[in-house]
């Protein structure tokens, strides 16, 4: 069990910088690469280009990130943990594998977690009576069934960790939670209860500020924007955990960006 360990973030958002993830691996000591890909619509993306070829359904670009980073992520062992299987998440470990064999690395060990597409399940679990509702206006899901492209629940950060405690060296989920990309590994590495809510509370305080990539380190900083330095090369937020739940975030040396006080706190609120 670790006393401390360094989870940085490599992607915000489908279509975030295309180094960020590799920079982060190569530009300093790192554990964990965290990558979020996933918004409502990006779904939906995804789901439709399944349709269209059940090959697809995931980031595509995401094995190719992969590939690159696999001799440095290999030789320091850092896992990687991302959402970008979407909703074929299966399809993209098998991408992730091809990307290996180009790369005569052997001996990667990739987790796929599954579970969270109910969009076959929609009307088994209605004629169950599990209310599928619109929580703000009542309205019944039978309105607008005919028109349901896609239909994910959130998994949380367990399956996460039983990928890694089965031995995952990169895990491929579909959509979970933001913050279960982030304290996945903090669970995983210090061995929190599932009732030790103040450490879970710190670790998923730690995955909002990671989930949105260089957000927290000035990419989105609306107090004073003009005072971030070298935003075109800006670095992607880091959290040092530690056991007890302490959490402090950084980014590499040499890098753009500001983390401080108030970027952090701007990308909480």
């Amino acid at each position: 069990m670790k006393n401390s360990i360094r989870i940085a973030s490599g992607q915000g958002f489908w279509g975030d910088l295309i180094d960020a993830h590799y920079h982060q691996v190569t530009r300093g000591p790192i554990d964990y690469l965290m990558m979020d890909f996933l918004a409502e619509v990006t779904m939906s993306i995804m789901q439709k280009q399944k349709l269209r070829n059940p090959e697809l359904g995931y980031a595509r670009d995401l094995p190719g990130q992969i590939g690159r980073m696999l001799p440095h992520i290999k030789e320091k062992n850092i896992k990687v943990i991302t959402n970008g299987g979407g909703v074929n998440p299966i399809a993209c470990k098998d991408a992730i594998f091809r990307e290996a064999e180009k790369a005569g690395i052997k001996g990667i060990k990739v987790g796929v977690v599954i579970g969270d597409n109910i969009l076959h399940d929609i009307d088994r679990l209605n004629a169950a009576g599990i209310p599928l509702s619109n929580m703000e206006t009542g309205e019944s899901i039978d309105g607008i069934r005919d028109r349901i492209v896609s239909a994910n629940v959130y998994l949380g950060a367990y399956p996460i960790v039983e990928a890694l405690e089965k031995g995952a060296d990169i895990v491929i989920t579909g959509r979970t939670t933001d913050t279960g990309l982030t304290l996945a590994p903090m669970i995983h590495e210090f061995g929190w209860a599932a009732d030790d809510w103040d450490k879970l509370s710190a670790g998923t305080v730690a995955g909002h500020i990671l989930e949105c990539g260089g957000q927290s380190s000035g990419g989105n900083f609306l107090g004073d924007w003009r005072s971030v330095p070298d935003l075109a090369h800006i670095g992607f937020p880091i959290a040092e955990a530690q056991q007890d739940g302490t959490v402090v975030i950084t980014k590499h040396e040499n890098t753009g960006g500001l983390v401080s006080v108030p970027t952090i706190k701007e990308q909480l609120l």
